[in-house]
């Protein structure tokens, strides 16, 4: 999916930062945590209302302060200038390849036996970390294998955003294309999620795709627009304001690699997202959310692209 991508008002001005999920937990002090949500897709979408499933009561609305809105974007920046040099570069697209011999080896065989392969990533800055007050940053990476399918294969399946609520559900509960200009897309995903507490996302990405070659290409999302619902399903479902969300994720950014060798192709997403704080307390109810749902949600999201383009390669063959 896309990547898999949400940002309100302050998060469309990180959105051009220039776009499912991964996620490093940054350092907060003590007692404080974060937390945050998809992918995707692959590379794309999000959640909205805070729903609890054992009448624990809901954090308080958080808000998205400018010096976090700072951090991340610089975060991205940095980011998403070190991808930039590796695919000029065009070296070490897959970051297994940069794993000494042994190690390598055992994850390219991992992933010939149809295993995801993951790594946390943390983006520095001349050497330091980049911190972010107010805030946590979340960033993973992952890799999985498709055997007998062609990078055109791959596009197919996410770019068919109208249909990503089944190829990634039930991560996806709703998807729909809202424009389309060759290659560029705009795309509106609902994304549901639950670990001890229940999140749904309306989600707005904005997504290009880049044809490297006949053997490779990346694409790059953005979140533009990320809100909480609030009674999804129900008669009086609404989107949260700004001011009264719970801060879930306040912005996702993706890139994805496709490389197309060794009999199929290569699938490589990276994601960087944006969680509040906890609140004091609250670490009991949010802390699995915050903690396991970034990287559960990325590896999901990797397999599921699996998953579909084999059943369609499958299909094919069978006609």
């Amino acid at each position: 999916m896309l990547g898999i991508n949400n940002l309100r008002p302050i998060k469309r001005s990180l959105a051009r930062c220039y776009g499912v999920f991964g996620c490093q937990l940054k350092p907060v002090r003590a007692g404080r945590m974060l937390s945050t949500v998809l992918a995707g897709i692959v590379g794309l979408g999000m959640f909205g209302t805070l729903q609890l499933s054992h009448a624990a009561a809901p954090a308080g609305p958080a808000t998205l302060r400018p010096k976090t809105e700072e951090a991340f974007a610089k975060y991205v920046r940095e980011t998403d200038a070190r991808n930039n040099a590796e695919l000029r570069d065009g070296r070490n697209l897959l970051w297994i390849d940069s794993l000494p011999e042994a190690a390598r080896n055992r994850a390219y065989a991992a992933l010939a036996n149809g295993e995801t392969q993951m790594q946390r990533r943390n983006t520095q800055l001349a050497g330091q970390e980049i911190a972010c007050p107010g805030g946590m940053i979340h960033h993973w990476e992952g890799l999985v294998f498709i055997p007998g399918a062609r990078v055109d294969d791959v596009l197919r399946v996410l770019e068919d955003y109208n249909h990503h609520s089944v190829y990634y559900a039930p991560d996806v509960e709703r998807s729909k294309i809202q424009s389309r200009d060759g290659d560029h897309f705009r795309v509106f995903l609902r994304f549901h999620r639950k670990k001890v507490i229940t999140i749904i996302l309306n989600s707005e990405h904005d997504i290009h795709y880049f044809r490297d070659s006949a053997e490779h290409a990346h694409s790059r999302s953005s979140a533009t627009h990320i809100v909480e619902v609030e009674n999804p399903g129900k008669p009086n479902e609404r989107e949260k304001s700004n001011d009264d969300d719970g801060g879930f994720l306040w912005g996702m950014e993706t890139w994805w690699r496709f490389v197309q060798q060794d009999g199929g192709v290569y699938v490589q997403s990276e994601v960087v997202s944006l969680t509040r704080d906890i609140p004091a307390g609250l670490g009991w109810m949010i802390g699995p959310f915050v903690t396991s749902i970034p990287e559960e949600t990325l590896s999901f999201t990797l397999q599921a692209t699996r998953k579909t383009v084999l059943s369609k390669l499958k299909g094919e063959t069978a006609k």
